[in-house]
């Protein structure tokens, strides 16, 4: 279905079309815009009417005060220029969150020259930039300072970090000057774990695992295996490391616990929303019983291992699946 867009957004969506795609922005003479605001043409129309006042009964306070008024007007446009130019913004890389979960921007602004004071940081879209959106901020001479924006992705997989605005008004609230900047950064969401997903799927014996192999005291069984993801420094043989050179790990009661397998098929459920919903809840509780786990997606598959780093990359192969 095409969707017709009025002239204010095909401008808008041109205009942004030919800003470069960084994380990183320098805002100087060429990016930074300003005019005034509503406070701002009523304080130029209450000059207008003081000169005409001045000039119809003579009054040369009058013309003084006018044009006192008037070059302050004027120094606060330069201010109000000053505060933006000059600054770096920086977007740091975005960490992944569950869909339907803010997800955390920070900007760093670097400021090379004095104090700035009032900057404030939004969206460009005013439906993503709601009631609370903008995020206030003052910069210390010669230091750095972070400001926090919340972006919630509506649904699993890669999103664009949206257009951002870096404004201010310093000092007087007279002029507006701001920036548009389009970082290159992409959030990426998982799916959303179902509420309540039933228990995990049956665990299995890892390979060569048997009930009857002897154990030494203190429960170790009577060999090594390679050292795999999720093996504690504990369980590292460093004597076989120091003479093979290679990884290797007891091979312990506590290591021979079952592997589960987390199967595209074993969800039995229709559409591929809820099945990666029950999957990204198995992850998360596979990750709390401590269990070694594998994913089988289609045409993908990952081989067991326990820990958090299992976790995140089982929940970034959930993201990104394509079916």
């Amino acid at each position: 279905m095409l969707v017709r867009l009025s002239p204010r957004q095909q401008f808008r969506r041109w205009w942004q079309a030919r800003l470069p795609l960084s994380d990183t922005w320098v805002l100087g003479q060429r990016n930074i815009y300003i005019l005034p605001t509503r406070a701002g043409f009523v304080f130029a129309l209450t000059l207008v009417v003081m000169l005409l006042a001045a000039i119809n009964y003579q009054l040369n306070l009058g013309h003084a005060l006018t044009f006192a008024l008037a070059g302050a007007g004027v120094v606060s446009m330069h201010m109000t220029h000053a505060t933006l130019r000059g600054l770096t913004l920086h977007l740091k890389p975005v960490a992944s969150v569950f869909a339907g979960e803010p997800a955390q921007l920070e900007v760093v602004v670097t400021n090379p020259g004095g104090q700035r004071h009032g900057l404030a940081l939004r969206f460009e879209n005013a439906a993503l930039a709601g009631s609370g959106a903008l995020a206030w901020c003052d910069v210390p001479a010669g230091g750095q300072q972070t400001i926090h924006l919340a972006l919630v992705p509506p649904a699993r997989g890669w999103h664009a970090v949206p257009t951002l605005v870096v404004q201010t008004v310093f000092p007087f609230g007279l002029f507006r000057a701001w920036t548009v900047w389009r970082p290159a950064a992409r959030v990426l969401a998982w799916p959303r774990p179902e509420a309540d997903a039933p228990a995990l799927p049956t665990s299995t014996g890892q390979p060569g695992d048997e009930a009857g192999r002897p154990r030494h005291a203190g429960g170790e069984f009577d060999g090594v295996r390679p050292w795999q993801r999720g093996d504690t420094m504990r369980q590292v043989v460093w004597k076989k490391v120091a003479r093979s050179n290679e990884l290797v790990s007891r091979d312990t009661a506590g290591a021979g616990r079952g592997e589960v397998w987390l199967d595209w098929a074993a969800t039995a459920m229709a559409g591929t929303e809820p099945r990666l919903s029950r999957l990204a809840a198995w992850v998360l509780a596979a990750e709390r019983a401590q269990l070694p786990f594998g994913l089988r997606l289609p045409g993908r598959e990952m081989a067991p291992a326990a820990g958090a780093a299992q976790r995140l990359a089982a929940l970034d192969m959930l993201a990104t699946c394509v079916t």
